[in-house]
């Protein structure tokens, strides 16, 4: 038996910076009695979340923040997470007057300046993303005339004015042959819509690597946790070319009639997916053969 990994895969520079930051923010001596809080997920991992709530990091949720049911006080600390959040939560912290350090990865802070920017010089914003993901709702809540799709066949629902300009602008975890897709379609329909190519490097490399090793193996076992935009992606992305993919948290889901009469096991992770975790998974498929 063999096990092959995605030439891609794990955390990306994203949320290793977020987890480094959380770091640097609790071992700086200033802030040794502060209470530090994350707002939310910092990542959506349950494991990396775990871990850091045993450090001693506090969750406080944007809800409890929004209906005024959050504990924070004045001089406390609140890391962003990496998905970013809305503009009224920036707004609430700025007015508690905590300490607020901002883990949003650099992708998606560039995705929501330039809607910012384009919206500024006249342009209606066309989103595709998941509308109930954080970092969607984050983003959009800094626009004022913005429509999300989830999809091309939501988009092609939706009236598009001819005499308005509209910026295309995407989830930096959208697939990258949906975008495709997307852009084949607005291009040959319409003349009045700039399209601004955002989605993650990251993400990308990550899904073309696991579209390649699907191919290659007998089964593949997709690492993530339940809420990660990303790790979904690239199980949809592998099981459309190899019905033989899992998708698990760790190595607890593993079920060893996945591996009779296998011999090549395909391994890849979300990109907030600990390599700790994904050697605990291989030592355990080892152990079953």
């Amino acid at each position: 038996m063999e096990i092959i990994r995605a030439k891609h895969m794990g955390f990306c520079f994203g949320v290793a910076g977020a987890i480094s930051m959380c770091h640097k923010v609790s071992s700086d001596e200033k802030n040794r009695d502060k209470r530090i809080y994350i707002l939310g997920m910092l990542v959506h991992n349950e494991h990396v979340v775990n871990q850091l709530s045993k450090q001693g990091f506090k969750i406080v949720e944007e809800m409890d923040i929004l209906q005024g049911k959050d504990e924070l006080q004045k001089g406390d600390i609140v890391i962003i997470r990496a998905h970013g959040t809305s503009e009224r939560i920036f707004n609430i912290l700025k007015e508690k007057e905590v300490e607020i350090y901002d883990a949003t990865c650099v992708f998606v802070t560039q995705i929501r300046k330039t809607l910012v920017e384009m919206e500024k010089k006249g342009y209606d914003i066309l989103f595709i993303g998941d509308k109930n993901h954080p970092e969607v709702k984050g983003i959009i809540s800094f626009g004022k005339r913005v429509t999300v799709c989830n999809d091309l066949e939501e988009l092609q629902s939706i009236e598009i004015d001819p005499k308005k300009e509209y910026c295309l602008l995407t989830q930096t975890t959208l697939n990258k042959k949906k975008l495709e897709k997307i852009k084949s379609y607005l291009e040959n329909s319409y003349q009045n819509v700039k399209i601004l190519d955002k989605v993650c490097g990251a993400t990308q490399v990550r899904q073309e690597a696991v579209e390649e090793l699907a191919q290659q193996v007998d089964m593949l076992i997709v690492v993530g946790g339940k809420t990660s935009s990303n790790t979904k992606k690239l199980y949809d992305i592998s099981i459309s070319y190899n019905p033989n993919t899992y998708l698990i948290q760790d190595e607890n889901d593993l079920k060893k009639e996945w591996f009779e009469g296998k011999n090549k096991i395909g391994i890849t992770a979300g990109a907030s997916t600990p390599e700790e975790i994904v050697i605990k998974i291989e030592n355990q498929i080892r152990g079953i053969h």
